[in-house]
């Protein structure tokens, strides 16, 4: 068995294209992560000087999502999560945190990044409760029909479905809100679903910054957008308290995150409930 995940680990390093960013990869290099390349790093240090907060940004997206989980594993019994687009591990990821709850707790990771497949794989090679499967997030039905994702997820008991800074990857066209409406309907009563979004007020800001990752990612972007599209996200879940905001805000534990050096752009999203 080792021997094979040594194999696969070996061929997605292979497939990996270093003269292209990633978007999985840049933001590794704001984590602080060493999963990344030169290309990640110039294209993430270009973006910090068109959007100095940016750095900040990645940090307290990624601490609202170890918030919500820790939330929906310990005051809603979610015992199953399912991270599309969950890009490269890193410190307290999504089945650490639930684990930590309850052992039993089954996750998946989904990316089609092979850089996230490798580390993934070698990383949970011992952990039977969790996986990771290569595939684009837009698959609904790849996914779950999965033969994977068919064995740690059950999908008539309630599940998180998590979609955290994914979403603005991909375009009007690929209907972000479509997507998750079709995992929404796969879901049981009772399910959750977490969104994180790049959000900006300013129009001009939106078209500059949606611009500069089409051109940074070579078109694998979609575009930042306004909050009342991912309020149209949820439809009509329960949204629980404090609604959607600015991340950062959402249930904060008393550990403050980084200071935004400026608000053009923020990661705006929440976590609702399917009734």
């Amino acid at each position: 068995m080792d021997e094979q995940n040594n194999d696969a680990q070996t061929a997605a390093l292979r497939a990996i294209d270093q003269s292209v960013p990633s978007v999985a990869r840049m933001y590794d290099y704001y984590l602080g992560g060493k999963d990344n390349y030169q290309v990640d790093r110039e294209a993430s240090d270009q973006l910090s000087i068109a959007a100095p907060g940016t750095r900040a940004l990645a940090v307290n997206n990624r601490r609202f999502l170890q918030r919500a989980v820790r939330v929906l594993a310990g005051e809603y019994g979610i015992r199953q999560f399912v991270d599309h687009g969950s890009g490269l591990p890193t410190q307290d990821n999504v089945h650490q945190i639930a684990q930590r709850i309850d052992p039993q707790s089954r996750v998946v990771y989904i990316d089609h990044d092979p850089i996230v497949l490798a580390h993934g794989r070698a990383i949970l090679a011992d952990n039977e409760q969790t996986t990771v499967v290569n595939a684009d997030f837009r698959d609904t039905d790849a996914i779950l029909g999965h033969s994977d994702v068919a064995k740690l997820i059950d999908l008539d008991q309630p599940v998180a479905a998590l979609f955290l800074s994914v979403l603005h990857c991909i375009p009007d066209s690929d209907d972000p809100a479509a997507l998750v409406r079709r995992v929404v309907d796969r879901m049981a009563p009772g399910s959750f679903v977490v969104i994180s979004h790049l959000v900006s007020a300013d129009p001009e800001v939106r078209v500059r910054l949606s611009d500069f990752m089409l051109g940074a990612t070579q078109g694998n972007w979609g575009r930042v957008r306004e909050a009342a599209d991912v309020q149209g996200y949820f439809g009509d879940l329960e949204l629980l308290s404090p609604g959607l905001v600015e991340v950062s805000t959402w249930r904060p534990d008393g550990t403050p995150g980084p200071t935004q050096e400026t608000a053009e752009w923020i990661e705006f999203g929440g976590v609702a409930r399917k009734l």
